[in-house]
């Protein structure tokens, strides 16, 4: 039998008077083991904020880690933060909602309306079945939802509230809403589908460090050729004909708070094979929620510790200096600072905590390379070793006069790389799904270690594709292919 528990970023926000549910402090579930080792919880996240990297958001974050159940999902915070993203999913509600708000239109000088809704339901009888479908696209548990006369009705804004914003009047209505809701079986949203075949490719010509270099793309568009795949280029311009292709294919460093994952989001709400997906996104792109995910399932990783501003000293009493501070989003080494002592752990830490409420520290593991294993469709495609930058500690240098320098790299074939490093690379990444990833391990005397898994690793010419070639780029059509045979019911 599941567990329910609320979260709430100050107790103070559930009052005494308040129905007697279980109540918890966001940073007590973030932090206690006791919830982390918990099973089958499902999380109400009340908390006042779902701002991107604030508490709420990281609630949500780690609950899918941990395998909890929660409401909202980290996606649907992402996914109500754009108008371009939601707007997507409320197309086929416009024309219900014009009929109905121009039958309870009072006079011609009203053009909006503004309506609450909890866990899905509100009190206006013929909006009822309204609030039912958003809630099965947006599941938060209070939701504002304004509606403006621009020709006709529309969705304009769709917001999150949070408990404290309530007013007296709507409390009963709330814990109404909460009981039902607690009542009920957990569901998860429908999915669309669609049938594909012309690939599109998403990438930025003027990218610094992009996924793949221009000699990669013209393998993969010759190759596609080869299997009766048309593979286009497309650009960050070309977002509103995305729904003209079959698949998408994202070949530019991806971010939350970016148009990658608006690509992504749409490609999939079209019904189009995607890779990234959405949730691999997701999951890659914060490493503290990478780091609860591979603890919990048991794999290896240096010692970490997640810091909290009012937590921050304590690392040293677990971890020895020299210590790895990383922002949970930077990506290609961008984001990770190696402090030495005290002095510069607080320097550091006080400048990133401006922009994040959690940072990862994380003990130095010195290692003359990195292993990157390409997993693909949970098997695995290639096998690389990343040397450190020269007289530097990463395999990328981003102080290095002019350009960002890089370490050498060897590529090898699978069977010759050591079966423990394809062992732990290949349940990293299957963790997360079955996309395309590049997991970095360390070979040190305690074993493998996991840093973190990639959800769009490079694939460059001359590199990754060194022992493959070709054959590289065909696995990848092949992949593309399957599903979308999948979808039009063949046998892929």
């Amino acid at each position: 039998m599941a567990e329910h528990i609320l979260l709430v970023e100050n107790l103070s926000d559930w009052k005494a008077d308040y129905p007697s549910f279980s109540v918890v402090a966001a940073k007590d579930y973030l932090t206690l083991p006791v919830y982390s080792k918990k099973k089958h919880l499902h999380i109400v996240n009340l908390c006042r904020s779902y701002r991107y990297l604030s508490l709420g958001y990281y609630c949500s974050l780690l609950a899918e880690a941990r395998g909890h159940r929660s409401i909202p999902t980290v996606r649907t915070i992402q996914d109500l933060s754009r108008k371009a993203i939601y707007s997507l999913d409320t197309e086929d509600l416009d024309s219900k909602l014009h009929k109905i708000l121009t039958r309870r239109q009072e006079n011609g000088d009203s053009t909006t309306f503004t309506l609450t809704l909890f866990f899905g339901q509100c009190e206006v009888g013929e909006l009822k079945e309204l609030a039912y479908q958003l809630f099965g696209v947006f599941r938060a548990p209070i939701l504002r939802v304004e509606f403006k006369l621009q020709g006709s009705w529309r969705i304009a804004t769709l917001k999150p509230l949070s408990l404290h914003t309530l007013k007296k009047d709507q409390m009963e209505a709330f814990f109404t809403a909460l009981k039902d809701h607690l009542s009920r079986p957990w569901r998860k949203p429908r999915n669309r589908s669609h049938y594909p075949y012309d690939l599109a490719v998403l990438y930025n010509p003027q990218e610094q460090l992009p996924p793949s270099d221009p000699q990669a793309l013209k393998k993969l568009i010759r190759v596609g050729k080869r299997y009766g795949v048309n593979v286009e280029l497309i650009q960050r311009q070309d977002y509103a004909r995305l729904a003209e292709y079959d698949a998408l294919f994202i070949r530019e460093t991806t971010q939350i708070t970016h148009y990658t994952y608006r690509f992504a989001k749409k490609a999939e709400s079209e019904g189009m094979v995607v890779i990234d997906d959405p949730d691999s996104i997701l999951r890659c792109t914060n490493k503290i929620y990478l780091k609860e995910l591979l603890e919990g399932n048991q794999l290896p990783i240096p010692k970490t510790v997640i810091l909290r501003k009012d937590n921050w000293e304590e690392v040293e009493q677990q971890i020895a200096y020299p210590i790895v501070i990383k922002v949970p989003d930077g990506s290609f080494s961008r984001g990770v600072f190696k402090v030495e002592n005290k002095v510069e752990l607080l320097q550091v830490t006080k400048q990133l905590f401006k922009d994040s409420d959690l940072l990862l520290a994380q003990e130095f593991v010195y290692t003359t390379f990195d292993w990157r294993i390409g997993v693909l469709n949970k098997e695995v495609l290639f096998a690389c070793r990343y040397f450190m930058s020269r007289k530097h500690w990463q395999i990328l240098n981003h102080n290095a006069p002019g350009r960002p320098k890089h370490g050498g790299y060897e590529t090898l074939k699978i069977a010759d790389v050591p079966a423990k490093v394809i062992q732990v690379g290949l349940r990293a990444a299957t963790l997360i799904g079955d996309g395309l990833y590049g997991v970095d391990l360390k070979e040190t005397a305690r074993g493998v270690k996991v840093i973190e898994v990639n959800d769009n690793p490079n694939i460059d010419s001359g590199v990754e594709d060194q022992v493959l070639k070709d054959e590289l780029y065909q696995r990848l059509i092949e992949v593309f292919v399957a599903r979308l045979e999948r979808q039009r019911g063949g046998k892929g």
